[in-house]
């Protein structure tokens, strides 16, 4: 029992430090270095975790939080100069704020150099710092220092400091060493005190109490809740259909009907040849389940989660799916060694018994290899990048079972196989349509890429450009407009049957229907695949939803007596993912409507620079007291007070007295995941008004 409280308690310390570790992705301390009698350098050190970054000093206006030092009534000592960065500087263009800008990954250093006027100083203020990655931003984050120390002793007598500005308490106590690290926390998300609400209440809030009360458990729960069998579901459905398409390929429909005639007439028994062929197709679903398993245990699940957004591994299933689109078109043909199949063939005509119907479906495997590997590639780059550390495994249950299910089926009512289609043409017309939908997923995952690394070789136009042109391509091909070479018999082309043609048309007509996209359409069923609308150049799309509030109690005030619900958007005017959001989702027709007609929008700038009427201090739930100086401090303090969040952009539904009505969201370029985000907001404020 005791070895048991040991392991919990151990557990709990490692979930402890991870969840530490996820909330404070930049970690700074700060010391001063006494570089001679009459100079005190203030150094500030950073250790920033991967993907992160901190942005420099000196950024235009419009743009980034910049790296700022203020200082706060110092005694006995001056700044000298403008605060330096020290560290490995990037810059890039960016697109969003049109302009340059530069920032630090893994580590940097601020220094700030005072001049001692005073035989004895008192140096006392902050730094004031931006972080982001590619999906996130922190609010604009402080690290406070207050030191004193010994100046020379024939020092002029320094001008007193002006301290009506000064809050009523000190964050930090003073420390008299002359090179002594303060560590400073820079987020914490752990549950919030009793304390915290009262300083929330008394000194921030001139609302009604239940708008500032935390609710961090309560979005917990559904946040924990979010991640539902659909994405399973989806998954499974994605692999039955990739499963039941490789069935109509030359590689494979053919087998079927002689594998079902053998199992049947190979034993006089007809029960034990239906067992025959259920083993057969049992065998199948464990060959490619197997492999869904290796995959993921190969990468493993911190890998395979981290695929969507790599772009070296993205370039590579670009490439893939590049090369298996052109081998379904006919350019050649991807073929496992000969000597394979035949050893494999032979091994199983030598035994009897499951091993050798096992055999025999491994036998399948690698004969139809030229067919299935394009379709279990696309389906596990899909899979593997989906989030699911089992989707590979998933995936490839349902392709299994499709491929598996003909065989099972036809062996117990054989008379299905006459009515079976004869092999020909058409299963070489499925082949090449699946090719030309290789070649249009390629093209998501070159996106990517090519968002990751700033190129801008596939914006907006370019991508929907070469989508039309894909699937206008596929339509004239169904409709019999050309050929492939592998399509002619005896060098004359076929007609197409009306099922193709048919099918053209509709392809036809989603290629049509993207051509207004290249002028700003949002074109909502291509939305999850293209890059988002602020890389398209030429956009006549300029409608924008802005929020009728950036007040958070005047905002829940007009929402109570309007009785409706509250869309909270934490977010910053340097936050350059809540731009793309704004651009890319807001604009959708659709989700216009919803927000501004169905709930009160009420947007919060945690960069808010606007001076607070009184500077307050306030205690954070480890205990560490906090100085809020600007309205962006307030609502930076009410994210990380009520909800446990720090970062932007984030997306909250709560009903008019602050109560969370589901799960929160933060960014993801996705209009339909945005509008069922909605959807559940609307569903629990229905819910709560019956209850």
């Amino acid at each position: 029992m005791k070895q048991k409280t040991i392991g919990v308690l151990l557990l709990l310390f490692v979930v402890a430090q991870v969840m530490a570790q996820m909330a404070m992705p930049v970690h700074f301390s700060v010391k001063q270095q006494q570089t001679s009698p009459d100079v005190v350098d203030v150094v500030f050190s950073a250790t920033i975790d991967k993907g992160w970054h901190v942005y420099s000093t000196n950024l235009p206006d419009g743009g980034p939080t910049s790296a700022t030092f203020h200082d706060e009534g110092s005694t006995g000592a001056k700044p000298q100069g403008a605060l330096q960065p020290k560290g490995r500087e990037i810059s890039e263009d960016d697109k969003i704020f049109e302009m340059k800008v530069r920032y630090f990954e893994q580590s940097v250093s601020f220094v700030q150099r005072y001049k001692v006027t005073d035989e004895k100083y008192h140096i006392k203020g902050y730094l004031e710092y931006g972080a982001c990655n590619d999906q996130m931003c922190m609010p604009p984050t402080t690290v406070e220092f207050d030191f004193t120390g010994n100046g020379p002793e024939k020092a002029k007598e320094p001008e007193k400091a002006d301290k009506k500005d000064e809050p009523e308490k000190t964050p930090l106590a003073g420390m008299a060493s002359t090179d002594t690290v303060a560590p400073v926390s820079v987020a914490d998300t752990a549950a919030i005190v009793t304390d915290s609400l009262a300083m929330g209440r008394d000194t921030l809030s001139h609302g009604e109490a239940g708008w500032w009360a935390p609710m961090v458990d309560e979005l917990k729960a559904f946040d924990g809740n979010a991640v539902s069998d659909h994405s399973w579901l989806y998954i499974f459905l994605m692999g039955f259909v990739g499963g039941l398409l490789a069935l109509f390929t030359p590689c494979v429909w053919p087998i079927i009907p002689m594998t079902v005639s053998f199992f049947l007439k190979r034993s006089k028994d007809k029960r034990k040849g239906v067992r025959d062929a259920i083993t057969y197709g049992i065998s199948i679903v464990v060959i490619y389940l197997a492999l869904g398993l290796l995959i993921t245990a190969l990468f493993g699940a911190q890998t395979l989660n981290s695929l969507a957004t790599n772009a070296v591994f993205n370039i590579f299933f670009f490439l893939l799916l590049v090369v298996f689109a052109l081998s379904f078109f006919g350019w050649f043909e991807l073929r496992l060694p000969s000597s394979w199949a035949n050893k494999v063939d032979s091994k199983a005509t030598s035994t009897s018994g499951l091993l050798s119907i096992f055999l025999m479906a491994f036998t399948l495997a690698l004969v139809s290899f030229s067919c299935t590997a394009p379709i279990v590639g696309l389906l596990l780059v899909e899979a593997g990048t989906s989030g699911n550390w089992l989707g590979p495994a998933a995936g490839m249950l349902g392709f299994a079972i499709a491929l598996a299910l003909p065989f099972t089926l036809f062996a117990l009512f054989p008379t299905w196989l006459k009515q079976a289609p004869k092999s020909g043409s058409w299963m070489n017309i499925i082949k090449v349509v699946l090719g030309f939908i290789e070649l249009a997923f390629a093209l998501k995952f070159f996106s990517v890429a090519d968002l990751a690394y700033g190129w801008h070789l596939l914006d907006r136009e370019v991508f929907l450009s070469l989508w039309i042109a894909i699937f206008g391509l596929m339509g004239l091909y169904l409709v019999g407009m050309f050929k492939f070479q592998s399509d002619l018999v005896d060098g004359e082309p076929k007609p197409m049957p009306v099922p193709c043609i048919m099918l053209g048309l509709c392809s036809l007509a989603f290629a049509i229907y993207m051509v207004p996209g290249l002028w700003g359409a949002p074109c909502k069923a291509v939305s999850a695949f293209a890059p988002p609308m602020y890389t398209q150049d030429f956009n006549l799309n300029t409608r924008e939803v802005r929020a009728a509030y950036t007040d958070y109690d005047e905002g829940m005030a007009a929402a109570k007596a309007q009785g409706k619900p509250v869309f909270l958007d934490f977010t910053g005017f340097g936050c350059v993912n809540c731009r793309k959001m704004e651009a890319a989702i807001w604009t959708d027709p659709t989700v216009a409507k919803k927000l501004t007609q169905d709930f009160v929008l009420i947007s919060l700038f945690v960069d808010d620079k606007t001076p607070l009427p009184e500077k307050q201090v306030v205690t954070l739930p480890s205990g560490e007291q906090k100085t809020l100086r600007t309205i962006g401090d307030k609502w930076s303090y009410l994210e990380q007070m009520k909800f446990g969040h720090l970062t932007q952009p984030l997306y909250v539904l709560v009903d008019n007295d602050g109560r969370p009505l589901t799960g929160s969201f933060s960014y993801k370029e996705d209009v339909g995941a945005f509008l069922e985000f909605l959807e559940k907001g609307a569903r629990g404020k229905e819910q709560g008004a019956r209850d």
